[in-house]
């Protein structure tokens, strides 16, 4: 009886350790790109897509949200994006870029999800938002299923923060205040 508490104890430690994500706090994000769909561009009130990649994120503090396509998981870390909306942090030093991962919407829903990102790009046109089709950025980063990521960036590029899930909220003014010290 023993021997199998102890295995069940020890298959969960690996199933827990095999899930976690691999971003590193002071180091770049696995790099990744995203062809299928990619980065929204808003010209005029036309949405066109361009491949989006890792590359890009040097030069400006970033919060990366990287979401699961699906309501619960945008609603999990909306009260981060009221936040920083409400702090309004300058826009020439500061970018929120949330990666979206259609992938992992549920079924039948795809298209849904599209829609939602072209509206949000119209609504928050200084964001960036990406439309992974195929969940390159989930996997490159070994994400959780139906989940939210927040990952903040220094302008070098550099993980400052990160957690999977909802953010708290001391957690929430822990990422206001390290994007006010980034920025400055």
């Amino acid at each position: 009886m023993r021997r199998i508490k102890t295995l069940a104890l020890a298959t969960a430690l690996i199933s827990t350790f095999a899930s976690a994500n691999n971003i590193t706090n002071g180091q770049a994000l696995p790099e990744v790109s995203v062809e299928k769909y990619g980065e929204l561009i808003l010209n005029g009130d036309k949405i066109a897509y361009q491949a989006w990649d890792t590359d890009l994120l040097p030069g400006k503090v970033r919060v990366i949200q990287a979401i699961a396509g699906r309501s619960s998981a945008k609603a999990m870390n909306a009260p981060l994006m009221d936040a920083i909306l409400a702090a309004n942090p300058p826009r020439d030093k500061y970018q929120t870029t949330t990666i979206i991962n259609q992938d992992d919407a549920i079924w039948g829903t795809g298209s849904f999800v599209k829609s939602s990102a072209e509206d949000s790009k119209k609504e928050f046109s200084w964001s960036s938002l990406v439309l992974d089709a195929d969940g390159r950025a989930a996997n490159a980063w070994n994400l959780k299923d139906e989940s939210s990521a927040i990952v903040v960036l220094d302008k070098d590029g550099k993980a400052q923060f990160v957690k999977e899930g909802a953010l708290s909220q001391d957690e929430i003014a822990q990422v206001i205040d390290l994007i006010n010290k980034l920025t400055q």
